[in-house]
Protein backbone atom coordinates (compact mmCIF):
# COMPACT_ATOMS: atom_id res chain seq x y z
CA UNK A 1 0.00 0.00 0.00
CA UNK A 2 1.65 3.09 -1.25
CA UNK A 3 2.43 5.71 1.31
CA UNK A 4 2.32 8.94 -0.75
CA UNK A 5 0.15 11.94 0.42
CA UNK A 6 -0.93 15.01 -1.02
CA UNK A 7 -0.18 17.65 1.08
CA UNK A 8 -3.11 20.77 1.40
CA UNK A 9 -2.02 24.07 0.77
CA UNK A 10 -0.92 26.02 3.98
CA UNK A 11 -4.20 28.21 3.55
CA UNK A 12 -6.20 25.20 4.01
CA UNK A 13 -4.57 24.20 7.25
CA UNK A 14 -5.13 27.31 8.35
CA UNK A 15 -8.84 26.82 8.59
CA UNK A 16 -10.47 24.65 11.25
CA UNK A 17 -12.59 21.74 11.10
CA UNK A 18 -16.32 23.17 9.44
CA UNK A 19 -18.57 22.72 12.90
CA UNK A 20 -21.20 22.40 11.17
CA UNK A 21 -20.14 19.17 9.64
CA UNK A 22 -20.74 17.18 12.94
CA UNK A 23 -24.39 18.88 13.00
CA UNK A 24 -25.21 17.53 8.78
CA UNK A 25 -23.79 14.47 9.60
CA UNK A 26 -26.23 13.86 12.64
CA UNK A 27 -28.63 15.34 10.49
CA UNK A 28 -28.62 13.21 7.77
CA UNK A 29 -28.30 10.04 9.86
CA UNK A 30 -31.24 10.80 12.18
CA UNK A 31 -33.40 11.31 8.90
CA UNK A 32 -32.11 8.17 7.47
CA UNK A 33 -33.16 6.62 10.48
CA UNK A 34 -36.68 8.10 9.81
CA UNK A 35 -36.61 10.94 12.50
CA UNK A 36 -38.61 14.23 11.39
CA UNK A 37 -35.43 16.70 12.34
CA UNK A 38 -37.03 20.19 12.36
CA UNK A 39 -34.45 21.82 10.34
CA UNK A 40 -33.81 25.79 11.84
CA UNK A 41 -29.93 25.64 11.74
CA UNK A 42 -29.25 26.84 7.88
CA UNK A 43 -30.86 30.42 6.25
CA UNK A 44 -32.08 28.45 3.90
CA UNK A 45 -35.53 29.75 2.44
CA UNK A 46 -38.11 27.23 1.89
CA UNK A 47 -40.20 29.64 0.32
CA UNK A 48 -40.66 29.62 -3.37
CA UNK A 49 -39.67 32.26 -5.54
CA UNK A 50 -42.13 34.17 -7.13
CA UNK A 51 -44.12 32.68 -10.16
CA UNK A 52 -43.15 35.14 -12.54
CA UNK A 53 -40.10 34.85 -12.10
CA UNK A 54 -40.00 30.73 -12.33
CA UNK A 55 -41.83 31.51 -15.65
CA UNK A 56 -39.30 33.92 -17.05
CA UNK A 57 -36.17 31.70 -16.21
CA UNK A 58 -38.10 28.93 -18.35
CA UNK A 59 -39.19 30.29 -20.59
CA UNK A 60 -35.10 32.19 -20.99
CA UNK A 61 -33.94 28.57 -21.02
CA UNK A 62 -35.18 27.90 -24.09
CA UNK A 63 -33.71 30.40 -26.02
CA UNK A 64 -29.73 28.72 -27.05
CA UNK A 65 -28.58 32.16 -26.98
CA UNK A 66 -28.47 31.77 -23.23
CA UNK A 67 -27.19 29.04 -22.83
CA UNK A 68 -23.08 30.37 -23.95
CA UNK A 69 -20.48 31.89 -21.77
CA UNK A 70 -22.35 35.16 -20.39
CA UNK A 71 -20.03 38.03 -18.89
CA UNK A 72 -18.39 37.59 -15.77
CA UNK A 73 -19.54 41.16 -14.53
CA UNK A 74 -23.21 40.20 -14.94
CA UNK A 75 -25.50 41.40 -17.95
CA UNK A 76 -25.98 45.17 -18.55
CA UNK A 77 -29.86 45.64 -17.98
CA UNK A 78 -29.22 43.47 -14.60
CA UNK A 79 -26.89 45.69 -13.41
CA UNK A 80 -28.65 48.71 -14.43
CA UNK A 81 -31.44 47.29 -12.56
CA UNK A 82 -29.39 47.07 -9.22
CA UNK A 83 -28.47 50.53 -9.99
CA UNK A 84 -32.47 51.71 -9.93
CA UNK A 85 -33.23 50.06 -6.85
CA UNK A 86 -30.24 51.79 -4.75
CA UNK A 87 -31.35 55.00 -5.96
CA UNK A 88 -35.05 54.45 -5.20
CA UNK A 89 -34.65 52.94 -2.41
CA UNK A 90 -30.95 54.26 -0.73
CA UNK A 91 -31.08 57.25 -2.63
CA UNK A 92 -27.58 56.09 -3.79
CA UNK A 93 -26.80 56.93 -7.65
CA UNK A 94 -24.76 54.19 -9.44
CA UNK A 95 -22.89 54.23 -12.30
CA UNK A 96 -23.86 50.17 -13.40
CA UNK A 97 -20.75 50.32 -15.68
CA UNK A 98 -17.88 50.83 -13.03
CA UNK A 99 -19.54 50.71 -10.01
CA UNK A 100 -22.00 48.25 -10.24
CA UNK A 101 -21.24 44.04 -10.68
CA UNK A 102 -23.75 40.89 -10.45
CA UNK A 103 -21.61 37.98 -8.75
CA UNK A 104 -22.37 34.43 -8.28
CA UNK A 105 -24.30 35.11 -4.83
CA UNK A 106 -22.67 37.46 -2.28
CA UNK A 107 -20.59 34.97 -0.44
CA UNK A 108 -18.78 34.03 -3.84
CA UNK A 109 -18.14 37.87 -4.60
CA UNK A 110 -17.24 38.65 -1.23
CA UNK A 111 -14.65 35.90 -0.98
CA UNK A 112 -13.28 36.77 -4.31
CA UNK A 113 -13.00 41.16 -3.32
CA UNK A 114 -10.76 39.50 -0.69
CA UNK A 115 -8.51 37.81 -2.96
CA UNK A 116 -8.25 40.94 -4.89
CA UNK A 117 -7.60 43.16 -2.47
CA UNK A 118 -5.57 40.77 0.80
CA UNK A 119 -2.54 38.89 0.17
CA UNK A 120 0.08 37.90 3.30
CA UNK A 121 1.29 40.07 5.63
CA UNK A 122 -1.83 42.05 5.31
CA UNK A 123 -4.63 42.55 8.46
CA UNK A 124 -8.30 42.87 8.30
CA UNK A 125 -10.77 43.42 11.37
CA UNK A 126 -13.91 41.60 11.37
CA UNK A 127 -15.93 41.70 13.88
CA UNK A 128 -17.26 38.37 15.77
CA UNK A 129 -19.61 36.98 16.14
CA UNK A 130 -19.19 36.66 12.28
CA UNK A 131 -20.67 34.66 9.57
CA UNK A 132 -17.93 32.15 8.33
CA UNK A 133 -17.03 33.55 5.13
CA UNK A 134 -16.45 37.13 6.69
CA UNK A 135 -13.42 35.47 8.45
CA UNK A 136 -12.22 32.64 5.86
CA UNK A 137 -12.70 34.77 2.98
CA UNK A 138 -9.78 36.50 4.85
CA UNK A 139 -7.90 33.16 5.76
CA UNK A 140 -8.17 32.03 2.00
CA UNK A 141 -6.88 35.24 0.33
CA UNK A 142 -3.58 34.49 2.76
CA UNK A 143 -3.81 37.18 5.49
CA UNK A 144 -4.64 38.19 8.81
CA UNK A 145 -7.72 38.56 11.06
CA UNK A 146 -8.14 40.75 13.84
CA UNK A 147 -11.46 39.93 15.23
CA UNK A 148 -13.13 42.83 17.82
CA UNK A 149 -16.61 42.23 20.28
CA UNK A 150 -19.69 43.23 17.65
CA UNK A 151 -21.43 46.19 18.58
CA UNK A 152 -23.33 48.84 16.64
CA UNK A 153 -22.24 51.80 19.82
CA UNK A 154 -19.44 54.22 20.50
CA UNK A 155 -17.50 52.00 22.11
CA UNK A 156 -17.75 49.26 19.33
CA UNK A 157 -16.53 52.35 16.97
CA UNK A 158 -13.61 53.09 19.50
CA UNK A 159 -12.77 49.44 19.60
CA UNK A 160 -12.15 50.14 15.46
CA UNK A 161 -10.01 53.54 16.04
CA UNK A 162 -7.89 52.11 19.15
CA UNK A 163 -6.87 48.85 16.59
CA UNK A 164 -6.67 50.97 13.74
CA UNK A 165 -4.14 53.59 15.74
CA UNK A 166 -2.24 50.69 17.57
CA UNK A 167 -1.72 48.00 14.84
CA UNK A 168 1.67 48.17 12.77
CA UNK A 169 1.31 47.46 9.66
CA UNK A 170 -2.36 49.57 10.16
CA UNK A 171 -5.41 47.39 8.88
CA UNK A 172 -6.35 47.24 4.70
CA UNK A 173 -9.58 46.27 5.34
CA UNK A 174 -12.88 46.26 7.73
CA UNK A 175 -15.61 44.10 7.28
CA UNK A 176 -19.21 44.96 8.77
CA UNK A 177 -22.67 43.26 8.25
CA UNK A 178 -25.53 45.31 8.96
CA UNK A 179 -28.48 43.29 9.55
CA UNK A 180 -26.11 41.19 11.46
CA UNK A 181 -25.99 37.54 10.38
CA UNK A 182 -25.66 35.38 13.09
CA UNK A 183 -26.85 38.07 16.05
CA UNK A 184 -29.66 40.53 13.75
CA UNK A 185 -27.99 43.54 15.21
CA UNK A 186 -28.91 46.10 13.43
CA UNK A 187 -27.55 49.87 13.30
CA UNK A 188 -29.43 53.43 12.60
CA UNK A 189 -29.17 56.14 10.10
CA UNK A 190 -25.57 58.15 10.97
CA UNK A 191 -23.67 55.06 11.53
CA UNK A 192 -21.71 54.65 8.49
CA UNK A 193 -21.21 58.33 8.41
CA UNK A 194 -19.06 57.46 10.85
CA UNK A 195 -17.97 54.36 9.57
CA UNK A 196 -16.55 56.14 6.57
CA UNK A 197 -14.85 58.61 8.58
CA UNK A 198 -12.69 56.43 10.47
CA UNK A 199 -11.87 55.07 7.15
CA UNK A 200 -10.58 58.04 5.49
CA UNK A 201 -8.67 58.86 8.47
CA UNK A 202 -6.86 55.75 9.04
CA UNK A 203 -7.11 54.48 4.90
CA UNK A 204 -8.76 51.38 5.61
CA UNK A 205 -11.06 49.73 2.66
CA UNK A 206 -14.74 48.93 3.96
CA UNK A 207 -16.71 46.14 2.61
CA UNK A 208 -20.19 45.71 3.67
CA UNK A 209 -21.82 42.70 3.76
CA UNK A 210 -25.92 44.16 3.13
CA UNK A 211 -27.60 40.42 2.35
CA UNK A 212 -30.42 41.27 4.96
CA UNK A 213 -30.65 44.63 3.70
CA UNK A 214 -34.75 44.60 2.74
CA UNK A 215 -35.26 41.47 5.22
CA UNK A 216 -37.08 43.62 7.98
CA UNK A 217 -40.01 44.01 10.47
CA UNK A 218 -42.39 46.75 11.57
CA UNK A 219 -41.34 50.60 10.69
CA UNK A 220 -37.24 49.74 11.01
CA UNK A 221 -35.94 50.03 7.35
CA UNK A 222 -31.97 48.98 7.66
CA UNK A 223 -29.99 52.03 6.38
CA UNK A 224 -27.50 51.19 3.13
CA UNK A 225 -23.82 52.03 3.57
CA UNK A 226 -23.47 53.72 0.17
CA UNK A 227 -25.90 55.83 1.53
CA UNK A 228 -23.13 57.95 4.16
CA UNK A 229 -21.20 60.55 2.43
CA UNK A 230 -18.15 59.61 1.12
CA UNK A 231 -18.78 55.77 1.39
CA UNK A 232 -18.30 55.13 -2.18
CA UNK A 233 -14.85 56.40 -1.80
CA UNK A 234 -13.54 53.97 0.90
CA UNK A 235 -15.67 51.15 -0.04
CA UNK A 236 -18.41 48.80 -1.50
CA UNK A 237 -21.33 46.73 -0.49
CA UNK A 238 -22.96 44.02 -1.63
CA UNK A 239 -26.57 42.28 -1.68
CA UNK A 240 -28.32 39.10 -3.25
CA UNK A 241 -31.74 38.11 -4.19
CA UNK A 242 -31.12 35.58 -1.80
CA UNK A 243 -33.42 36.24 0.37
CA UNK A 244 -35.69 39.18 -0.72
CA UNK A 245 -37.04 36.72 -3.49
CA UNK A 246 -36.22 33.19 -2.32
CA UNK A 247 -33.80 33.17 -4.73
CA UNK A 248 -31.08 31.45 -2.77
CA UNK A 249 -30.40 28.50 -5.16
CA UNK A 250 -30.41 30.95 -8.06
CA UNK A 251 -26.59 32.66 -7.00
CA UNK A 252 -27.24 35.92 -7.85
CA UNK A 253 -25.51 39.02 -5.64
CA UNK A 254 -24.14 42.04 -6.32
CA UNK A 255 -21.21 44.00 -5.27
CA UNK A 256 -21.65 47.67 -5.67
CA UNK A 257 -19.87 50.84 -4.46
CA UNK A 258 -16.18 52.08 -5.23
CA UNK A 259 -14.66 51.71 -8.97
CA UNK A 260 -11.42 50.63 -8.03
CA UNK A 261 -12.68 47.73 -5.79
CA UNK A 262 -15.50 46.72 -8.29
CA UNK A 263 -12.33 46.52 -10.89
CA UNK A 264 -10.33 44.53 -8.29
CA UNK A 265 -13.50 41.83 -8.74
CA UNK A 266 -13.78 42.20 -11.84
CA UNK A 267 -10.20 41.34 -12.90
CA UNK A 268 -10.23 38.11 -10.50
CA UNK A 269 -13.28 37.15 -11.41
CA UNK A 270 -12.41 37.67 -15.24
CA UNK A 271 -10.05 34.61 -14.57
CA UNK A 272 -12.11 32.40 -12.35
CA UNK A 273 -15.45 32.05 -14.07
CA UNK A 274 -17.45 33.28 -17.10
CA UNK A 275 -20.58 34.68 -15.06
CA UNK A 276 -23.78 33.43 -13.97
CA UNK A 277 -25.78 31.15 -16.51
CA UNK A 278 -27.86 33.78 -18.57
CA UNK A 279 -31.32 32.50 -18.13
CA UNK A 280 -30.82 33.17 -14.44
CA UNK A 281 -29.91 36.53 -14.95
CA UNK A 282 -33.07 37.71 -17.05
CA UNK A 283 -35.19 35.88 -13.98
CA UNK A 284 -33.33 38.10 -11.30
CA UNK A 285 -34.03 41.56 -14.21
CA UNK A 286 -37.74 40.37 -13.71
CA UNK A 287 -37.23 39.98 -10.24
CA UNK A 288 -36.18 43.33 -9.47
CA UNK A 289 -38.01 44.81 -11.97
CA UNK A 290 -41.81 42.94 -10.83
CA UNK A 291 -41.76 41.96 -7.16
CA UNK A 292 -40.93 44.41 -4.50
CA UNK A 293 -44.54 43.38 -3.30
CA UNK A 294 -43.20 39.96 -2.93
CA UNK A 295 -40.51 41.65 -0.27
CA UNK A 296 -43.22 43.08 1.46
CA UNK A 297 -45.95 39.85 1.88
CA UNK A 298 -42.47 37.31 2.54
CA UNK A 299 -41.36 39.64 5.42
CA UNK A 300 -44.75 39.46 7.11
CA UNK A 301 -44.01 35.89 7.01
CA UNK A 302 -41.20 36.46 8.77
CA UNK A 303 -42.47 38.42 11.18
CA UNK A 304 -45.10 36.23 12.30
CA UNK A 305 -42.55 33.21 12.47
CA UNK A 306 -40.44 35.53 14.55
CA UNK A 307 -43.25 35.94 17.26
CA UNK A 308 -43.86 32.34 17.17
CA UNK A 309 -40.02 31.78 18.09
CA UNK A 310 -39.81 34.46 20.45
CA UNK A 311 -42.92 33.60 22.25
CA UNK A 312 -41.79 29.93 22.51
CA UNK A 313 -38.45 30.54 24.12
CA UNK A 314 -40.01 32.77 26.55
CA UNK A 315 -41.57 30.02 27.59
CA UNK A 316 -38.68 27.77 27.59
CA UNK A 317 -36.36 30.28 29.32
CA UNK A 318 -34.32 31.20 26.58
CA UNK A 319 -33.39 34.47 26.47
CA UNK A 320 -33.97 36.55 23.07
CA UNK A 321 -34.01 39.92 21.96
CA UNK A 322 -36.88 39.88 19.16
CA UNK A 323 -34.77 41.23 15.64
CA UNK A 324 -35.92 44.51 13.55
CA UNK A 325 -34.10 42.73 10.58
CA UNK A 326 -32.76 39.33 9.11
CA UNK A 327 -34.59 36.04 9.05
CA UNK A 328 -32.72 34.95 12.76
CA UNK A 329 -33.12 34.83 15.97
CA UNK A 330 -30.32 35.08 18.27
CA UNK A 331 -31.08 32.95 21.42
CA UNK A 332 -28.88 32.71 24.71
CA UNK A 333 -29.19 29.22 26.59
CA UNK A 334 -29.12 29.64 30.14
CA UNK A 335 -25.98 27.93 31.98
CA UNK A 336 -28.37 25.59 33.63
CA UNK A 337 -29.58 24.19 30.63
CA UNK A 338 -26.08 23.89 28.79
CA UNK A 339 -24.68 22.09 31.98
CA UNK A 340 -21.13 22.74 31.36
CA UNK A 341 -21.39 22.21 27.53
CA UNK A 342 -20.15 24.09 24.76
CA UNK A 343 -22.81 25.06 22.53
CA UNK A 344 -21.93 22.49 19.86
CA UNK A 345 -22.28 19.45 22.12
CA UNK A 346 -25.62 21.12 23.24
CA UNK A 347 -26.67 21.38 19.56
CA UNK A 348 -25.86 17.98 18.40
CA UNK A 349 -27.48 16.77 22.04
CA UNK A 350 -30.84 19.21 20.43
CA UNK A 351 -31.27 17.37 17.73
CA UNK A 352 -30.52 13.84 19.39
CA UNK A 353 -33.67 14.49 21.47
CA UNK A 354 -35.86 17.25 20.40
CA UNK A 355 -35.42 16.42 17.05
CA UNK A 356 -34.78 20.25 16.50
CA UNK A 357 -31.41 21.40 14.62
CA UNK A 358 -30.53 24.79 15.07
CA UNK A 359 -26.79 26.99 14.54
CA UNK A 360 -24.21 26.97 17.72
CA UNK A 361 -23.14 29.79 18.68
CA UNK A 362 -19.35 28.98 19.05
CA UNK A 363 -19.26 28.16 14.86
CA UNK A 364 -19.28 31.86 14.34
CA UNK A 365 -16.53 32.24 16.84
CA UNK A 366 -15.81 32.62 20.64
CA UNK A 367 -18.02 35.25 21.44
CA UNK A 368 -21.07 33.42 20.12
CA UNK A 369 -20.43 30.46 22.63
CA UNK A 370 -24.01 30.01 25.32
CA UNK A 371 -25.91 31.56 22.12
CA UNK A 372 -27.80 29.17 19.55
CA UNK A 373 -28.70 30.67 15.78
CA UNK A 374 -32.42 29.57 14.70
CA UNK A 375 -33.63 30.46 11.49
CA UNK A 376 -37.14 31.69 10.91
CA UNK A 377 -37.34 29.54 7.35
CA UNK A 378 -40.21 27.00 8.42
CA UNK A 379 -43.87 27.42 8.34
CA UNK A 380 -45.53 28.57 11.95
CA UNK A 381 -47.27 25.06 12.61
CA UNK A 382 -43.66 23.79 12.37
CA UNK A 383 -41.86 26.45 14.39
CA UNK A 384 -44.49 25.65 16.95
CA UNK A 385 -44.10 22.45 17.00
CA UNK A 386 -39.94 22.78 17.29
CA UNK A 387 -40.78 25.23 20.48
CA UNK A 388 -42.80 22.56 21.78
CA UNK A 389 -39.72 19.72 21.03
CA UNK A 390 -36.78 22.07 22.72
CA UNK A 391 -39.64 22.89 25.96
CA UNK A 392 -39.91 19.00 26.35
CA UNK A 393 -37.00 18.34 26.17
CA UNK A 394 -35.77 20.86 28.64
CA UNK A 395 -38.07 19.65 31.29
CA UNK A 396 -37.36 16.15 31.03
CA UNK A 397 -33.88 16.16 31.06
CA UNK A 398 -33.14 16.13 34.73
CA UNK A 399 -35.74 12.88 34.59
CA UNK A 400 -33.72 10.89 31.61
CA UNK A 401 -30.15 11.57 33.41
CA UNK A 402 -31.93 10.29 36.70
CA UNK A 403 -33.00 7.18 35.45
CA UNK A 404 -30.16 6.70 33.72
CA UNK A 405 -27.90 6.87 37.17
CA UNK A 406 -30.75 4.26 38.05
Amino acid sequence: MSNFVIEPTSRIRRLPPYLFARLNALKMQKRQQGADIIDLGMGNPTDGAPQIVIDKLCEAAQDPRNHRYSASKGIKNLRGEIAKKYAKNWNVELDPETEVLATIGSKEGFSHMCLGLLGPGDTAIVPEPAFPIHIYGVVLAGANVISIPLGCDEAFLKRIVDVCEHLYPKPKLLILNYPHNPTAMTVDEGFFDTIVDVAKRFGIAVIHDFAYGETYFDDYRPPSFLSARGAKDVGVEFTTLSKPYNMAGFRIGFAAGNKEMINHLATIKGYYDYGIFQALQIAGIIALRHCEEHITEQNKLYQLRCDVVCDGLDLIGWQAERPRATMFVWAKIPDDHLKGKGTIDYSLELMENAEVAVAPGRAFGENGEKFVRIALVENEQRLRQAMRNIRRFVREKPIRRAMKRR
